[in-house]
This record gives structure tokens, C-alpha cells and sequence, in this order.
């Protein structure tokens, strides 16, 4: 669990095939740095751009750990098979603050920035949504965005999905990978995991005679 609060900007540094073909998956080599990995033990989850993912390797001395994504992973992910920067974040404990709101880790579909442009000392990051997550989407509600906890400002639906529009505040700017993002760019998406929770309800007493 998770709560889409951002503690380490990482680099994917090497991407090793675990097989000769694309049903195979790959390992990837991340650097986090000695400081980060203090008290990261094998098993534990890391959460990369979103994703929920197992440390199955670890060099503290090197600041690296590496974790294998399956080819499922990465057909229903973005960012996760290339090098570059990648947002982390450790599973939380129980006496930890709750700073976001809940993230399972698991992404519902691959978003596509339309717009990324300062707006006064902040920044407007604006995002189309796959159309099966609109349902999920609402002013002032809660979306995960490439592992970060965000707040929707505004909802246009469109013929080809759902645009939702979000304030960046300088800080999470400038502590996480979404700087780096353009309009064109592929982004993991979590919807609100109570949004999936109602929908389900709401569906089921629908069909209940």
C-alpha cells in the first residue's frame, strides 16, 4: 500500500531480458541512492512510476536495486522499459503519516499529457484519460499520475477519453519526475481506489431485483 507521496526520484541506469523473447520480461537496474536503501530489504515493495514492484536485488553500496517486471507489467504500463528518471516510493507502515490518499500500486490504464505549461509559479499538467476511467474521474477527486498523489481540477469528457486538468505547486515540480513530462507523453494512471469501490456497488444494485 501506498500513498502516492513521492520520497526519491530514481534512475532506471540498465534494462537486462530475463528471456529471448517479448513474453519475457526484463530486470531493471535503479539507482536510489545508499541513504534511500538503508532500510530496504529483499521482498520488500517499491513503488516505480506507480507500479508496485518487488526489490528482488539489492547493492546498498552502489545505491541500486533491481526488481523484475514481467511482460504483462509492461504491456499495461508506461516508463518502465526504457532508462531514465522514475518516481519511488516505499510501501508505507502502519504508523505512517497518510499525506496522499490510498494507492494500491496497480495501474488502470496509460494516460497521455496534452498539456504540461507554467501558470503563475505553478504548473497546469493536463492528461487524457482512457475512456473506460472516466467513470472514475471527478472535480476535486484524487488520480495517481505516474506514482503521484494529485487533485483533479477540472473533467472534460471527449468523444476519446477523459481530460482532466491539475494544478502542480513548484514542489512537486521540482521532488519529482513530472517535470520532465511533455504534451505527447505516456503516463501511468491509479484511479481512487474508493471511486472503484463505489462503482461496483452502485453497479451491483442496479441488477439486484
Amino acid at each position: 500500500m501506498f500513498t502516492g507521496i513521492i520520497t526519491r526520484v530514481g534512475r532506471i541506469e540498465r534494462l537486462q531480458p530475463l528471456g529471448p523473447d517479448a513474453n519475457h520480461g526484463v530486470r531493471l537496474h535503479v539507482a536510489a541512492g545508499a541513504d534511500y536503501l538503508s532500510d530496504v530489504a529483499l521482498g520488500d515493495s517499491i513503488a516505480i512510476n506507480g507500479a508496485c514492484m518487488t526489490v528482488t536485488g539489492l547493492d546498498p553500496g552502489a545505491g541500486t536495486f533491481t526488481v523484475d517486471v514481467s511482460a504483462e507489467s509492461l504491456a499495461r504500463t508506461t516508463g518502465l522499459d526504457r532508462n531514465g528518471p522514475v518516481n519511488l516510493e516505499k510501501a508505507v507502515r502502519p504508523s505512517d503519516r497518510l499525506g496522499g490518499h490510498i494507492v494500491s500500486g496497480h495501474v488502470d490504464g496509460v494516460g497521455t499529457v496534452t498539456r504540461l505549461a507554467p501558470v503563475g509559479e505553478s504548473w497546469n499538467l493536463c492528461v487524457l484519460a482512457p475512456p473506460a476511467l472516466a467513470k472514475y474521474l471527478a472535480y476535486k477527486g484524487s488520480i495517481t499520475v505516474n506514482g503521484v498523489s494529485l487533485t483533479i481540477n477540472q473533467v472534460t469528457d471527449r468523444a476519446d477519453g477523459c481530460e482532466i486538468s491539475i494544478n502542480l505547486i513548484p514542489h512537486t515540480v521540482q521532488h519529482t519526475a513530472l517535470g520532465t513530462l511533455a504534451a505527447g507523453s505516456a503516463v501511468n494512471l491509479e484511479v481512487d481506489m474508493i471511486a472503484r469501490y463505489v462503482e461496483r456497488m452502485l453497479s451491483l444494485a442496479q441488477v439486484q431485483p
